[in-house]
């Protein structure tokens, strides 16, 4: 070997009897595995307290969960025949185990666009990409639109995967107010004062996760102005898209969008009651062709990451659309309805706890005067004791809870009572202010 082959840093090794140079082994020479920046900036504030808490129920009061937004739960909501039916067609025709296009077959895709299709905001399969659920469509909407170091305007109360998502991937959150003596319609004034230049989208959820709200069309096109004037893309999140109470009517952004780009979100989860299919899509709506072909093609790069939604549900997913009864929809809307009134008259009387009676999707957001509770620190100790107390679990917002109003008939009621036990047990009469005492 010639001397000036040996150098510092430079070892031969042998392969298949040639001999090659290679580096030394720059790397300290113990196990030393971290996590990613992405794993350690992710998390789920739900997922955290609910998976962290340690509590001990009352052993004398069987638990009720009032908590997860999940509508299976508890077995009294059954998806329909027909969308079973789809499924094991989906399965017997053995046409469906394969690989599909990462953004999903084309007749599934044809079928979503069939289904929301409308003269406003007409679709077609190239504007449809299916994903695992509605959150990875949320997710590939985020990283479509996003950079590390943009900011996206989230909905506060909202749902809180938004911000997991955002965070993990560099992005700033930042929340603008639901009003909750407007029905929690959004306080356009403060939404509008949080775009800057680094603002890369707004997220609409409409009705609500956690409020239960529906916005008016006026109150949307109130919205999308705000949108238009600053030039901002929308992330319209309607996973709840039609389950609104009679009475109320539940626009898409995209139909009374003139010019504002929106990618909406939606998905088999909560209207059919089968979130553990995990079937979801995005809907692309370009206005005035401002997406382009580069946001489109972002989308399929991201989709190729995972390589789509499970291909039996796909199989299914247009005899589900197409062959799922009216009479299907219209018995769980209106039992969500009577439940969020079973509840919302009996806590109105709860002394401490005002209640805002919603107008769609799953949930009724309580709030909370924490003025009249000082045994809690707050609402989160208000939460936890309600549970240790009175077996009862209502996911928290800061001087709200949230309720899941898919439970038994029977059992609302007795979560109800339970609450009402509770409050009045901590209940404290405001104390007169100064002004009362002077007189």
């Amino acid at each position: 070997m010639d001397r000036s082959d040996i150098k510092i840093g430079v070892h031969h090794v042998h392969v298949n009897g040639t001999l090659y140079p290679a580096k030394t082994k720059s790397r300290k020479q113990c196990w030393e595995v971290k996590p990613s920046h992405m794993a350690q900036n992710t998390l789920n504030p739900i997922r955290a307290i609910v998976d962290g808490m340690k509590l001990t129920p009352n052993p004398d009061k069987p638990m009720i969960a009032l908590s997860i937004g999940d509508p299976t739960v508890f077995g009294n909501l059954p998806t329909d025949e027909a969308v079973l039916q789809a499924m094991k067609d989906a399965i017997d025709s053995h046409k469906f185990n394969g690989y599909a296009p990462s953004v999903g077959y084309l007749q599934s895709r044809q079928a979503v666009a069939n289904f929301y299709s409308c003269p406003e905001a007409p679709l077609g399969p190239e504007d449809v990409i299916l994903t695992s659920g509605c959150s990875q469509a949320i997710d590939l909407a985020i990283s479509v639109l996003c950079n590390p170091g943009d900011n996206i305007l989230v909905p506060c109360p909202g749902f809180s995967l938004y911000k997991t998502l955002a965070v993990s991937m560099g992005i700033q959150v930042k929340l603008y107010n639901l009003l909750p003596e407007k029905s929690w319609d959004v306080d356009l004034q403060h939404l509008e004062s949080l775009i800057d230049e680094k603002t890369s989208c707004i997220i609409v959820t409409n009705p609500s996760n956690p409020c239960g709200s529906v916005f008016t069309k006026e109150h949307i096109q109130k919205i999308l102005k705000v949108a238009s004037r600053h030039c901002v893309p929308i992330l319209a999140d309607e996973i709840y898209s039609d389950m609104v109470f009679p009475g109320c009517s539940s626009p898409s952004v995209a139909s009374l969008s003139s010019d504002v780009p929106i990618l909406a979100c939606g998905g088999l989860a909560k209207r059919w009651l089968v979130p553990g299919w995990r079937l979801g899509w995005i809907m692309i709506h370009d206005r005035n062709d401002i997406f382009g072909s580069e946001i489109r093609q972002g989308l399929v790069k991201l989709s190729q990451r995972i390589l789509g939604a499970c291909t039996i549900v796909q199989g299914a997913l247009e005899s589900i659309l197409n062959n799922t009864p009216q009479s299907f929809y219209s018995r769980t809307i209106s039992f969500l309805k009577s439940n969020s009134e079973i509840c919302f008259n009996k806590l109105s009387t709860v002394p401490g706890l005002n209640p805002v009676m919603p107008s769609g999707a799953m949930y009724l957001m309580v709030g909370i005067g924490m003025e009249h509770f000082p045994d809690f620190k707050n609402d989160v100790d208000f939460t936890e004791r309600l549970v240790t107390e009175q077996s009862v679990f209502a996911f928290e917002y800061p001087n709200y809870f949230r309720i899941v109003v898919t439970v038994p008939e029977e059992q609302m009621v007795e979560a109800c009572g339970r609450i009402r036990e509770f409050c009045l047990t901590h209940y404290r009469p405001r104390s007169r202010d100064s002004n009362d005492l002077d007189q």
